[in-house]
């Protein structure tokens, strides 16, 4: 089929999808709730749905009244039956599927279930949505010309009692349609690849010679592959390479601190950048217009969304409500039931309404990745943010970073400990460190009590990073590559003096 036609057809199949999209904008409470329906009704002969009397619920009350909230840990029991060949416990469709799923660099891993029917129904339909969704605001995208550069997990997949184990990515690669391969560099053989540095020189050989009109991938690998093929090629920016590159689909870890090292890269001014909000538990949201930073959460892909607010998180006053009741400005933890059988999980992310007509939401953390030891609710919402200020105003720019507690001592009051790798260094470190402690202040009201005249925080301490550091780090534990990424902030001194001793150790600049 000539390039042309099959851009055209291409782009008509997917704008028909938009009529689709447009009815759970219209009517959201009751297509999640016809979703909570459906996935009771689906799984009533399940070993879960059997305990909890799934046929017998009617409402969401009920479902909320009936259904305890679960973690990982907590649901894990019935995952490892399920990965040594039992069926039924959980989801009616056999689970042969199993993303694992680092989220951090702890060394425990986490093996997601996933079923034919989050494969369909979310991951695969997610991606022709965010197709959909960005052809319907560049009606003029010549998309469908060239090809996607798609770099994914650096993991095979391993057989294992009769169930397969990967990274997300890996398993939808695995499982695409072979026309898939057609309009993606590069092939799948070197996309499965599973040493992180040989992959990079792979891609790099394969994609160089393509006509790539598109990006997508975690931002901070997807950086390292660039950067390593403009070295490669001896060019200055990637529009040098691939002239009709027009997009960048990037999810996975926050973009705000690898924005202006992008622009960089791909100058053009016409240039687009779509968020996708992604996990291996499930597809959630897509940036839906152009210029945005706000993601519209989908809300037919058989997942059923809940949202406990961070005020009360943990808390004997925890409160769990559904989507028609959240307020935009709030913060909240994630819980979703889904159809891979996982029911009222709670994913660990935190995220923030920007509207409710439609539902627009920020990412503003995990749960577990921020700092409040000291009540000071600091999330990487607040920190990316006062980053970003201080290095417009001081100069620099970052390509990693981490913080974490000084704990109280004696007398000595606490305060926050960051180390940081920068890309380009601010001329003076100690100004840049006053400036992220007022920029904190401005964004954060409870981190300014606790700073209010030295009370409970003394100012931040800032070190600078040796270059590489994180990435040798993450080589280190074997991580590199894919989804694999860099604990930002932190409750414990963990990561922060692991990575001190290894910058110690190796010599400081």
């Amino acid at each position: 089929m000539p390039i042309p036609l099959f851009n055209s057809i291409a782009s008509w199949l997917l704008k028909k999808r938009y009529h689709q999209i447009e009815l759970f904008l219209k009517y959201p409470g009751e297509v999640q709730q016809e979703v909570l329906t459906n996935l009771l009704e689906f799984a009533e002969e399940t070993e879960i749905g059997q305990q909890y009397g799934f046929e017998g619920i009617t409402s969401y009350e009920a479902y909320a009244g009936r259904v305890p909230l679960v973690t990982y840990e907590e649901f894990e029991p019935l995952i490892e039956r399920t990965r040594r060949g039992e069926q039924n416990l959980f989801w009616p469709t056999e689970i042969r599927w199993f993303a694992k799923s680092s989220g951090t660099t702890n060394a425990r891993s986490k093996f997601i279930p996933v079923s034919s029917e989050a494969l369909e129904d979310c991951h695969f339909k997610s991606g022709k949505d965010m197709l959909c969704l960005y052809l319907n605001n560049n009606p003029n995208s010549q998309l469908f010309t060239g090809k996607s550069l798609r770099l994914g997990g650096s993991k095979e997949l391993y057989e294992d009692n009769g169930t397969y184990f990967g990274d997300l990515s890996a398993i939808l690669i695995d499982n695409l349609p072979f026309w898939a391969e057609l309009s993606s560099t590069p092939s799948n053989k070197v996309s499965l690849m599973s040493e992180w540095e040989s992959k990079l020189q792979a891609i790099c050989r394969e994609s160089i010679r393509e006509n790539v009109t598109s990006l997508a991938g975690v931002p901070s690998w997807m950086l390292v592959l660039l950067n390593h093929i403009l070295q490669e090629t001896g060019k200055e920016h990637l529009h040098e390479i691939w002239e009709n590159l027009e997009v960048y689909f990037h999810g996975g870890v926050s973009f705000n601190p690898y924005r202006e090292q992008y622009r960089k890269l791909l100058p053009k001014e016409s240039f687009q950048y779509y968020e996708i909000y992604n996990a291996s538990e499930g597809f959630f949201a897509i940036q839906d217009r152009n210029d945005s930073q706000d993601l519209l959460l989908m809300l037919d892909y058989g997942i059923f969304y809940e949202f406990i607010p961070m005020d009360s998180f943990g808390k004997p006053s925890q409160r769990v409500i559904p989507l028609w009741e959240v307020e935009c400005g709030v913060n909240y933890a994630l819980v979703i039931t889904t159809n891979a059988g996982l029911w009222r999980y709670q994913i660990g992310d935190t995220v923030r309404f920007t509207s409710t007509s439609p539902y627009r939401i920020r990412i503003t953390g995990r749960t577990k990745h921020h700092i409040n030891v000291f009540g000071e609710e600091l999330v990487i919402e607040n920190a990316e943010e006062a980053l970003r200020r201080s290095c417009r105003e001081a100069g620099g720019s970052i390509a990693e970073y981490t913080a974490a507690p000084v704990f109280m001592s004696g007398n000595e009051k606490g305060a926050h400990e960051w180390l940081i790798e920068f890309r380009e260094t601010p001329a003076d470190i100690q100004a840049f460190s006053r400036l992220l402690d007022t920029h904190l202040q401005d964004l954060n009201s409870d981190y300014a009590a606790k700073r209010y005249r030295n009370i409970t925080l003394n100012p931040p301490t800032v070190h600078r990073a040796r270059q590489n550091l994180f990435y040798d780090w993450l080589k280190s534990k074997g991580k590199l590559g894919g989804q694999h990424k860099v604990p930002r902030l932190s409750n414990t001194r963990e990561y922060l003096e692991e990575l001190m001793a290894l910058n110690q150790r190796v010599g400081t600049v």
